[in-house]
């Protein structure tokens, strides 16, 4: 797929707000820090598209950007240990929970998991959560360009093992780089596939 247009539209604070188009969503979602605005970022070939901080939790609405004129690029804010209040972290639960449990033009979920941590207890808990719920999702690997095939490799056969245990059949999954472009074509063949499915 190649990405000739990609444009911010709107920012919304619930589920409610969101643009009514129609056209299919793919969102994005991670642990805080994760790369999230930089993987979407080097996705649409925009190095200014989404905002990228070195403070995690930036990401405090739902974000639309429309890609090709047919589809809606989804950033959605992340979850785990930004520095905010407990009131304000359950606030974000929800804020993506009714989206990702109400939201009918959702048609897949990324989830974004560092590749160089074993895996943590939280994006688990939120990966098994997806499936309880069936949430769509396929599992993106980041910051693969900071560690050796051999260490990805490694990082990689511990999260099948762990979600074997609890999953028949595995998600899609993807390893990625910002920094080197590495599985940006992966990526966006999958979207333009399950596009075409659609």
């Amino acid at each position: 797929m190649k990405i000739k247009t990609a444009e911010f539209l709107i920012s919304s604070a619930d589920y409610k707000g969101c643009p009514e188009t129609g056209f299919p969503e793919f969102a994005f979602i991670g642990r805080s820090n994760v790369g999230k605005s930089s993987l979407i970022n080097m996705l649409m070939g925009n190095k200014s598209l989404a905002k990228t901080s070195g403070t995690p939790g930036k990401t405090q609405l739902i974000n639309h950007f429309i890609v090709n004129e047919k589809w809606f690029l989804v950033d959605l804010p992340g979850y785990g240990y930004a520095k905010v209040s407990k009131n304000q972290r359950e606030k974000w639960q929800k804020i993506i929970s009714n989206y990702l449990l109400k939201r009918s033009s959702l048609t897949l979920v990324f989830v974004l998991l560092d590749s160089r941590l074993d895996p943590q207890k939280i994006d688990l808990e939120f990966i098994n959560w997806c499936g309880e719920n069936q949430v769509p999702f396929a599992m993106v690997f980041t910051k693969i360009d900071k560690l050796s095939c051999t260490e990805l490799n490694r990082n990689l056969a511990k999260y099948k093992k762990q979600l074997s245990k609890t999953w028949e059949e595995l998600p899609p999954l993807f390893a990625t780089s910002s920094t080197t472009a590495s599985g940006k074509e992966q990526v966006l063949n999958y979207i333009s596939m399950v596009l075409t499915q659609l």
